[in-house]
């Protein structure tokens, strides 16, 4: 076995995600955003399941490939047009990767656990969609959090984030529970939370959680 395919692959998903022209800063740097997305989804599943398999690693990793591509604005401002956008989104990413995989040497059965993985179709008590759900969304509520308030209505902002919370195992709630965060943020989440029977505020820090 060719104990450098993955690492290649990844790398390969990386570079095209060194693409993305939408920047955001990282140490007072530009970096590409999609490529910040991917690395982040990858270590949160890697936190979660430091044994997951390299269909997982793959699937986190292509998560969101070359997505900027693809832009909201080619469909209707509506719920319906939104629903078809992410639809398109999820069959170009796992089509994307599936076919560094081919390339790659990877046989079919792979590719298509891959594909399953990126457009969640496993079933949902899999443990490994489990775990790529979980990631998604603490990348959601550690990143993009306070930057989709801003731009979204409290009401709909709101639903967003029970909708968030219902997805994610035990295992991942009390990751997102001590999650750093802003005393306003978090006291917001509070409030929105009550309604789902948790209680969001920080537990004592476990040392042997990774930083």
């Amino acid at each position: 076995m060719d104990a450098q395919r993955l690492p290649r692959l990844l790398d390969q998903i990386d570079r095209l995600n060194q693409d993305d022209p939408t920047t955001e800063s990282i140490d007072g740097k530009p970096f590409p955003r999609e490529l910040a997305y991917a690395r982040r989804v990858t270590t949160w599943v890697l936190r979660l399941a430091p044994e997951a398999s390299e269909w997982l690693r793959i699937a986190a990793r292509g998560q969101h490939v070359r997505r900027w591509t693809i832009p909201r604005e080619r469909y209707p401002r509506t719920r319906a047009g939104y629903l078809r956008w992410r639809e398109t989104l999820k069959t170009f990413h796992a089509k994307t990767v599936a076919e560094l995989m081919r390339q790659a040497g990877y046989a079919p059965e792979d590719l298509q656990r891959v594909e399953s993985l990126i457009l969640k179709k496993r079933p949902a008590d899999d443990p490994e969609m489990r775990v790529l759900e979980d990631a998604l969304c603490l990348v959601f509520l550690e990143t993009q959090l306070a930057d989709t308030r801003a731009k979204v209505p409290d009401g709909t902002m709101r639903e967003v984030v029970r909708k968030t919370w219902r997805k994610m195992s035990e295992r991942g709630r009390r990751e997102a529970l001590v999650l750093p965060m802003d005393d306003a943020q978090r006291a917001w989440l509070s409030r929105v939370l009550e309604s789902e029977g948790r209680d969001p505020r920080p537990k004592a820090r476990d040392s042997s959680r990774p930083s």
